[in-house]
């Protein structure tokens, strides 16, 4: 028998109609009908919240209990809203140890009382990978709709579609035919290029650039926050006036260029005119490769949580290098 903790959250796939109400971890199981043969399942109600309602506390110790779990043998199900999925997926890849079991992620987009709810075959589907030897050592896994996605490419891509998440620029990974997951492509490094820990008190600001922008919600930013994320245009372009505020925060806290697009990778010398993406890279910010914005920020968080800030300033070769493991470049 293979062993797997299901860990439930909250979400859609629980909720009791419209409101607040949830269901337990044991009723949102119970909607499997049975358990998929061969799979011993160990239930942990986690929370029974909303996935906009998570905090980095609710994620730092959902983290702790997953490890201590795979390191006894299991693999794990986190089961939670699908509104901040790709985020809560994502940390867990970088702070846990992916290797020894799977883990996978899932959720639902049509709630239980709905015609065509989605939770119970998404669970089965997430427990069918978890339990599959096969699938270790491909990092944390988002299991929705018969496919399997790397955390750090899996993006909701649509408020109410049952296909919501996609992997642009990537694609998914495998798919669960008939209860069994068939794995097409492996990512070629894991997502953490170190260990890494997760600080709750830590600070990381996402401001994203809107045509116009003036570059106002910069101001006093570097005296309230640890790191910035600027959710740029294209590649990698800001507004020309923006390149002066946005060196002088860099020379004070680490800032990663990423773009507002949601694929591709930010390019480093195609454009070299003002508030292009050279001259911010020649200005002291950090390129966020193939990550999104909201993905580039828990990567700083967690960066800057394990020690790559201090009372010098901020380790920005540690922290650049992690960002580039992640770009592909290099990689055969």
């Amino acid at each position: 028998m293979a062993r797997v903790t299901v860990f439930t959250l909250g979400g859609t796939i629980s909720a009791r109609g419209g409101d607040a109400a949830r269901m337990t971890g044991t009723e949102v199981l119970a909607g499997l009908g049975v358990t998929p043969e061969g799979v011993d399942v160990e239930l942990r109600d986690f929370r029974r919240v909303p996935s906009s309602s998570l905090s980095f506390e609710d994620l730092a110790a959902l983290a702790d209990e997953i490890a201590a779990a795979v390191a006894a043998g299991s693999g794990a199900v986190v089961v939670q809203g699908t509104d901040t999925l790709e985020e809560t997926a994502f940390l867990l890849d970088l702070l846990c140890t992916t290797t020894e079991q799977p883990i996978a992620v899932t959720g639902a987009m049509r709630r239980p009382d709905l015609p065509g709810a989605d939770g119970p075959a998404n669970l089965a589907a997430a427990l069918a990978v978890a339990a599959d030897p096969g699938c270790r050592g491909l990092g944390v896994l988002v299991v929705l709709a018969d496919e399997i996605h790397a955390a750090r490419f899996a993006h909701k891509a649509h408020t109410t579609s049952i296909a919501t998440f996609a992997s642009p620029g990537a694609g998914p990974l495998g798919q669960v035919v008939e209860g069994e997951p068939r794995i097409l492509l492996r990512p070629a490094v894991p997502a953490r290029a170190c260990p890494l820990r997760l600080d709750p008190a830590v600070r990381v600001a996402l401001l994203t650039l809107t045509l116009g922008d003036r570059g106002e919600l910069l101001d006093g930013l570097a005296d309230r926050y640890d790191g910035l994320v600027v959710a740029a245009f294209g590649a990698g372009h800001v507004p020309g006036a923006l390149v002066e505020p946005l060196a002088a925060l860099a020379e004070r806290i680490p800032v990663v260029l990423a773009s507002r697009t949601g694929a591709g990778a930010t390019l480093s010398r195609t454009y070299r005119g003002p508030g292009s993406e050279y001259e911010l890279l020649h200005h002291g910010l950090i390129p966020a490769g193939p990550l999104t914005p909201v993905k580039a920020r828990l990567l700083l968080h967690t960066l800057l949580s394990s020690g790559a800030k201090g009372p010098a300033g901020y380790d920005r070769p540690r922290i650049s290098a992690a960002f580039a493991h992640l770009d592909g470049a290099g990689l055969a």
